[in-house]
């Protein structure tokens, strides 16, 4: 009896090799030495494994590329978060004999709800998108009926498959950090209404604030973004600090370093930063920057292998992924008396 459950991923595993190479070897096309290729038509059959006309004709007109959508705004910077997380998902795709297109999408672009050409076009099999979009261009790329996964990003649709750091739980662990150590003036940097990690990272900060029944200042939520996603360069801070602050990503803890030290601030003798995702700037910021470390490579690999398995298998769902990250100290932050 045929298990219509077994997948080519399950039969990729049990030989040892990628789904990639199931589908060349079961499709009888290239890249594949005809020994393998027995080996693997073989396991199909003794585990039940058979394509319908409709799934066969789809695997055999794989193009074996995968558009990676980002908005310009998330890459302006050379040393952005998601220069790493790309890295990262092409490297993982090429494993899988997959190439990794970078689809960057302007402003213009996603109000109109204009589409990648690579996407729109079907010159990809899948695609992985980094990174907030609006609601309309998310709609817009859904109808379009390709294997999508998104990464770093989640909305009220209930159909979409989505990778996500465990920002809310993060958040609230590094500020209880902060109170663990006496603060309970803390204040928090990040553009609430910009994007859907920020605001579970300030949700986090401010959970921690109720279950220790602290009272949450508003004049120490600071923007650090504007509308259209670019980040200031120096923040508007009220007169009367708090004792410490909660920013939603690293850089934005590196921009207020600077900016409290040009004030003739010490960091942390008199006010106490603590960052988010372990990036590159935590390390080169003087002092280095307490936070939170986003595994994005443990992110990636799940997005790729959710995406690999959707464009096997046309009904595949995952649905949401959680990705936990862990405190890392370092030397900004002060114990209060």
């Amino acid at each position: 009896m045929i298990k219509k459950s077994v997948t080519m991923s399950d039969i990729a595993k049990e030989i040892g090799v990628s789904t990639v190479t199931v589908s060349k070897a079961l499709g009888d096309k290239d890249g594949v030495g005809s020994e393998l290729r027995e080996r693997i038509k073989q396991k199909a059959e003794e585990m039940g494994y058979q394509f319908s006309g409709t799934s066969k004709s789809t695997k055999e007109n794989l193009t074996y590329s995968i558009s990676v959508i980002v908005a310009r705004h998330f890459i302006s910077d050379a040393s952005a978060f998601y220069w790493v997380v790309y890295r990262y998902i092409v490297e993982l795709l090429q494993k899988q004999s997959y190439y990794g297109i970078l689809d960057v999408v302007s402003d213009d672009d996603e109000t109109t709800c204009e589409m990648p050409k690579s996407v729109s076009d079907k010159k990809v099999d899948g695609v992985i998108v980094l990174g907030q979009f609006s609601n309309s261009y998310v709609n817009a790329l859904m109808s379009l009926g390709v294997p999508t996964v998104f990464l770093d990003f989640y909305s009220s649709r209930n159909d979409i498959d989505t990778v996500i750091a465990d920002n809310f739980f993060g958040s609230y662990l590094i500020t209880n950090h902060l109170i663990s150590l006496g603060h309970r003036k803390i204040g928090f940097i990040g553009s609430i209404a910009s994007t859907s990690s920020i605001q579970d990272r300030y949700l986090g900060y401010y959970k921690a604030h109720i279950e220790n029944r602290i009272r949450l200042n508003q004049a120490w939520v600071i923007e650090d973004r504007k509308a259209d996603g670019t980040g200031f360069r120096e923040y508007t801070l009220p007169s009367e600090l708090p004792t410490a602050f909660v920013c939603n990503c690293d850089e934005a803890a590196y921009i207020l370093i600077n900016q409290l030290r040009s004030r003739g601030l010490r960091i942390p003798e008199d006010i106490s930063v603590v960052g988010y995702d372990n990036h590159i700037y935590s390390t080169i910021s003087n002092p280095r920057i307490t936070t939170i470390d986003v595994n994005s490579y443990e992110m990636s690999n799940h997005a790729v292998d959710m995406l690999i398995k959707k464009i096997q298998d046309k009904n595949y769902r995952c649905g949401r992924v959680l990705v936990t990250g862990n405190l890392i100290e370092r030397d900004s932050v002060k114990r209060l008396k």
